[in-house]
């Protein structure tokens, strides 16, 4: 689990709660009308502007939002080093069969001992890499529109709060509901955009661009597995991939 999404997310919406606690009751702050135009108007206008399908599927891609199933980089390296030094020593059929950490990894090694072109095995990983990568941004452009559209739909539930309550101002009894509306649709708004939807669409960003860097890293060191590559010189090549900071030299404790 990705501890900084999960308590990024949470800490807000506590800090959010426990400043209404210290404000009064927490029941002042929940009102039904104003939940039902900002949440549900958001969804269906959101889902207006995609497929059903893109928009049930972005709630799938949030969840890599709070996970971290990616390899570690340096661990990929490490694995991908000795499965150069096999084949170097074996040939590529001798990596049939291996369990690796990546399912991506796999395949392109079922790829290479099934004796594949270069240009087929790139070719072939570069679509899963390029489909995976679409998959990401429709999630986060979904959550994005999320996160644009909510304030929106607070302003048009203020707006329809003050109709009310100047269209009822002869009955003093009616004004309270009506500004709770037009206050709270408003607050609502504020709250799915920037302490839900904002964040996780950023996250769902940079999920996508470590995937596709561990997608790019491994589809270079299968094909220097491929050409015949020193595993040392694999593993130089892989390691420019990391940020100076996070490089491990081989053999360093």
């Amino acid at each position: 689990m990705d501890l900084a999404t999960i308590v990024g997310l949470v800490g807000a919406l506590a800090l959010i709660v426990i400043s209404m606690l210290m404000s009064g009751e927490l029941g002042m702050f929940v009102n039904g009308p104003s939940m039902v135009i900002v949440v549900g108007g958001t969804i269906f206008a959101v889902m207006a502007k995609y497929g059903l399908s893109q928009f049930l599927g972005a709630i799938k891609v949030a969840g890599k939002s709070f996970s971290t199933k990616l390899p570690d980089p340096n661990e990929l390296i490490e694995e991908i080093v000795a499965l150069a030094d096999e084949a170097r020593k074996g040939g590529l059929l001798s990596l049939e069969g291996k369990e690796v950490s990546s399912d991506f990894l796999q395949r392109g090694i079922q790829l290479l001992v099934d004796g594949h072109d270069p240009d087929v095995v790139k070719t072939l990983l570069s679509i899963d890499k390029n489909k995976a990568s679409e998959r990401h941004e429709v999630g986060s452009s979904i959550f994005a529109a999320m996160a644009e559209m909510a304030p929106a739909m607070g302003m048009i539930g203020t707006l329809i709060g003050l109709v009310a309550m100047l269209a009822n101002m002869d009955d003093p009894k009616s004004i309270g509901p009506a500004m709770a509306v037009a206050l709270l649709t408003t607050l609502y708004g504020a709250i799915i955009a920037n302490a839900m939807c904002g964040p996780i669409s950023d996250k769902l960003k940079l999920r996508a661009g470590e995937e596709a860097m561990v997608k790019s890293l491994v589809i270079d060191a299968l094909l220097a597995i491929q050409g015949g590559q020193n595993p040392r010189v694999i593993d130089s090549m892989l390691r420019n991939y990391l940020p100076e900071g996070k490089r491990v030299v081989e053999g360093a404790e």
